[in-house]
C-alpha cells in the first residue's frame, strides 16, 4: 500500500463530504455501477455496502472496476505526462489488442520507461492494465455467443517450466521443494474468461481459482500444508474432467459440473457451498436467500464470508449471489467475470424455456 488507509467509516464520511484531502491517494469503487471515482466525484453518491476503497489505481482494475466518466480518476496523470496519455488512447482506441513491449516501441516509446512510469502512477504496469482490458472485452462478447479465446485471451503458460516458476512465486518456496510424485498436482486450464489453476488428488478437485485471485497464495499455502508438502506438478483424472466441463458450460453445452470436490472449509463453509450448487444457472440470490435456504437467517454476514472464501470458482458458483439491492459486490476474479458469468448463464435460462415451449 502506497499509505494505510483510514478505516472504511471514515472514507464514506469523506466521501460524502467529497473532501479533497484524499485526491489521488484513496479511490472508491461503487459495486452497484462497477466504476471507481475520486472521492470528490460529483455523481450521486452510492449507498455505504456498495462501496469498496482502493489506495491505488490499479487495485480499482485488478478488481473489476471502471473509471469513472465524471470524475475522470486517471486524468492527473494523463495531463502529467502525454507518453502514459498516448498510451492510454491507443489502449481505448483498441481493447482487444494484445499488447507487447514491440508495440510500445513501435509509438517510439522505451518499454522500460513506460513500465515504470505506469507503475508510478498506477500501481501496475500498461501491459498488466492492457491484458485486463482485453479480458473484460472478451467477456463483455461472451453472452453473445462469440468465439473469443483464440484471438484475444491469454493463451496460459508459454510452457510447464514458466508454470512451475509462477506457482512457485506463489507459495514462496523453489521448484526443487515441490513433490514429482505428490498427492495434490497443480495444473493451469484456458478458458474463455481467462487462466485458472486447478489442484486434485487422484479422486477429487480441492482447487479452482482464476490466476489474478488476491487470496490464491494464501490458498496454496493451505493446500501445501493439508498435503504436509506433497504437493506438485501435473494431472490426475478430475482436473481432466473438469476441464472437459467447463469447455461445455462455457459453450452453453451444459450448465451440470459432476466431477467430485474436496474443497477445504469448515461446517458452515460447507453447508453454505451446498446451497450454491442448488442455484439454478442463470438465476441469483441474495446474502440473505442463502441464509434463509440453510435454515439460518440471521447469518447473512456469516454467509458473505463463505461465499468469499470459495476455494472452486464457477462450479461452486459464488458469482450467483448479489447483495440485497442486486449490487454485483465483490468477486475475487473480478466484478467483470462476476458480470459475464451471470450474462452467460442467461443464455441457459433462455435455453430451458424453448425447451418447454
Amino acid at each position: 500500500m502506497m499509505f494505510d488507509l483510514p478505516d472504511d467509516d471514515t472514507l464514506f464520511a469523506a466521501l460524502l463530504a467529497r473532501n479533497p484531502a484524499y485526491d489521488g491517494r484513496v479511490y472508491v469503487g461503487v459495486t452497484s455501477t462497477g466504476v471507481f471515482c475520486r472521492l470528490t466525484c460529483p455523481a450521486r453518491k452510492p449507498k455505504r455496502e456498495n462501496c469498496q476503497f482502493f489506495d491505488r489505481i490499479g487495485a480499482c482494475i485488478e478488481a473489476g472496476y471502471r473509471p469513472c466518466k465524471r470524475c475522470h480518476p486517471m486524468s492527473p496523470a494523463v495531463e502529467n505526462d502525454p507518453d502514459i496519455a498516448r498510451l492510454l488512447s491507443a489502449l481505448s482506441d483498441d481493447p482487444a489488442r494484445r499488447w507487447g513491449k514491440r508495440d510500445i516501441m513501435a509509438l517510439g516509446l522505451d518499454p522500460s520507461t513506460m513500465r515504470r512510469a505506469f507503475k508510478r502512477q498506477f500501481g501496475m504496469t500498461f501491459l498488466e492494465m492492457a491484458r485486463l482490458s482485453r479480458l473484460r472485452t472478451g467477456a463483455e462478447k461472451l453472452p453473445k455467443g462469440a468465439r473469443v479465446i483464440d484471438a484475444q485471451f491469454e493463451a496460459g503458460y508459454e510452457s510447464p517450466a514458466a508454470f512451475r516458476s509462477a506457482f512457485s512465486r506463489w507459495l514462496g518456496l523453489p521448484p526443487a521443494r515441490f513433490a514429482k510424485d505428490a498427492m495434490l498436482r497443480a495444473d493451469w486450464l484456458d478458458t474463455r474468461l481467462g487462466v485458472m489453476i486447478a489442484i486434485s488428488d487422484a479422486h477429487a478437485l480441492h482447487l479452482l481459482e482464476f490466476t489474478e485471485r488476491k487470496a490464491l497464495p494464501r490458498e496454496l499455502k493451505r493446500l501445501y500444508a493439508f498435503a504436509k508438502g506433497s504437493l506438485g506438478f501435473g494431472r490426475f483424472a478430475p482436473t481432466d474432467r473438469i476441464e472437459a466441463e467447463l469447455d461445455a458450460f462455457f459453450d452453453l453445452r451444459n450448465d451440470q459440473f459432476e466431477t467430485r470436490l474436496a474443497p477445504h472449509g469448515t461446517a458452515f463453509t460447507q453447508e453454505v457451498w451446498r446451497a450454491l450448487r442448488k442455484i439454478p444457472a442463470g438465476e441469483t440470490r441474495s446474502y440473505s436467500d442463502v441464509a434463509r435456504a440453510i435454515g439460518r437467517p440471521d447469518a447473512s454476514r456469516a454467509v458473505a464470508g463463505a461465499n468469499g472464501a470459495n476455494p472452486i470458482a464457477t462450479v461452486i458458483p459464488c458469482h450467483r449471489v448479489l447483495g440485497s439491492d442486486g449490487a454485483l459486490t465483490g468477486y475475487g476474479g473480478g466484478l467483470w467475470r462476476k458480470q459475464a458469468l451471470i450474462e452467460l448463464e442467461r443464455g441457459f435460462a433462455r435455453h430451458e424455456k424453448s425447451a418447454l415451449s
